[in-house]
């Protein structure tokens, strides 16, 4: 009798701790992921879109998180060559 009850609260302290391990780690990949949406790289216009060199000011920050908080972040315009891509030029 004595073993069933201990069997049974160790089956439980270990699916409480998994449900702990589940949420904690949901928390921390929620936190990471509200990290990392606020790299701003996408909406620069110094971004180029290409893999081979994807900022022509920082190109080592680029999209990592060391991209927060750029001091040469400048906003696209609509004569940014990277907003173009998939036009036709014309002439």
């Amino acid at each position: 009798m004595l073993a069933m009850i201990v069997c049974a609260f160790c089956s439980w302290v270990i699916v409480i701790l998994s449900i702990f391990s589940v949420w904690l780690t949901l928390k921390k990949g929620t936190n990471h992921l509200k990290r990392l949406h606020q790299i701003p790289c996408h909406n620069c216009e110094f971004f180029t879109n290409d893999y081979r060199l994807k900022c022509t000011v920082n190109p080592v920050k680029a999209c990592s998180e060391q991209a927060i908080g750029c001091i040469d972040f400048e906003p696209k315009t609509c004569n940014c060559n990277a907003s173009q891509r998939g036009r036709r030029k014309l002439g």
